[in-house]
């Protein structure tokens, strides 16, 4: 967990430093601004993978950071002590294989990567289906009315209440219009990957699991966007939208440069601690690389500009780092609206 209010490790430290020396991480980055930087630099575990006020959020007027510390609490912390104990190759008991994959879905919805992806589905899809959900409300609300009876309660055990609000606009005749309005930003990818890790994560299978290790020669990269969904139907054909219920979905995290957590659901696992072959290790390591957003990080500098070539583009470098220089100020204007 970050130190202070606003500088938020999303790839947590804990989690990089198997592939850190004295603190420090070899690091290969997919966009630059010119063809001088070099292909690997090594930066602090302080420096690198985070991002500021990435999940703090605007309530009662004021920022806080309290996502981020109960992300530390229920996932991070706990997680520690079981991958040192991968690492070490020591047996885990069911409640730390839990911890595990408790630890491996978090990383998968805190990343700048994947709210990326959520802002650009709920921007098609969430206007379209707040209106629904409100008309079939009113809907219910004048049929209930209408028959002289009462609505049915629906328990509400969310942690947290949907961020937006109703606001009515009155006609002239007495008539108004109901509308319901939220912003697709922070404040509602908070609200989803709390959700997500409170209610979904209670449906996901926590048997399957194995540790794969890599084979002689060969280790394992990671990157800012560690965890893998994989559909899988050939090494020339996959894609990156496999699900956590997935049937014969691939689900894979790093979890050292020789030991990598793995799931094919609804399938028998592997036996725990069995070494990959060195063609499926290959394939696997390519994958890894590839679902990559900004950084891989290795032990040491390696053949990966060759699996994926970086992209020098001093335009989108500066875009890139201009939009996120004004990122905080323009979401808790946002949310601060939102909650008036």
């Amino acid at each position: 967990m970050s130190t202070k209010l606003g500088a938020i490790h999303y790839v947590p430290k804990l989690y990089l430093k198997q592939w850190a020396q004295d603190g420090a991480i070899p690091t290969y980055r997919l966009l630059v601004p010119n063809e001088k930087i070099p292909l690997w630099k090594t930066h602090s575990l302080k420096g690198i993978a985070y991002q500021g006020h990435l999940y703090n959020y605007v309530i009662g007027g004021e920022q806080t950071d309290e996502f981020e510390r109960w992300l530390d609490k229920e996932f991070e912390a706990p997680a520690e002590d079981v991958i040192t104990r991968v690492i070490r190759e020591q047996r885990l008991l069911p409640a730390q294989w839990r911890t595990l994959i408790r630890f491996a879905m978090s990383q998968d919805v805190r990343t700048p990567a994947r709210y990326r992806e959520f802002v650009a589905r709920q921007s098609v899809s969430l206007q379209s289906l707040l209106n629904e959900t409100l008309e079939q409300s009113v809907a219910e609300l004048e049929l209930a009315v209408s028959e002289g009876r009462s609505l049915r309660h629906v328990e509400d055990t969310a942690p947290e209440k949907f961020p937006f609000n109703l606001v009515i606009d009155r006609h002239p005749d007495g008539s108004g219009m109901l509308q319901a309005h939220t912003i697709v930003g922070r404040r509602l990818w908070v609200w989803n990957a709390r959700r997500l890790l409170t209610d979904t994560i209670k449906k996901i299978p926590m048997k399957g699991w194995t540790i794969l290790n890599a084979p002689s020669g060969l280790s394992w990269p990671t990157s800012d966007n560690p965890l893998v969904r994989l559909n899988y139907h050939g090494h020339e054909k996959y894609d990156f939208k496999g699900g956590w219920g997935v049937q014969n979905g691939d689900i894979l995290l790093p979890l050292s440069p020789k030991h990598l957590l793995y799931t094919c659901v609804g399938n028998r696992p592997k036996n725990r601690g069995a070494t990959v072959d060195h063609h499926t290790a290959q394939f696997m390591r390519r994958v890894i690389i590839e679902h990559a957003d900004r950084y891989v990080f290795s032990t040491e500098p390696s053949d990966v500009h060759l699996i994926r070539s970086r992209k020098v583009c001093a335009k989108q470098f500066m875009a890139e780092r201009s939009a996120w220089q004004d990122w905080n100020r323009e979401q808790s204007e946002a949310e601060s609206k939102l909650a008036r």
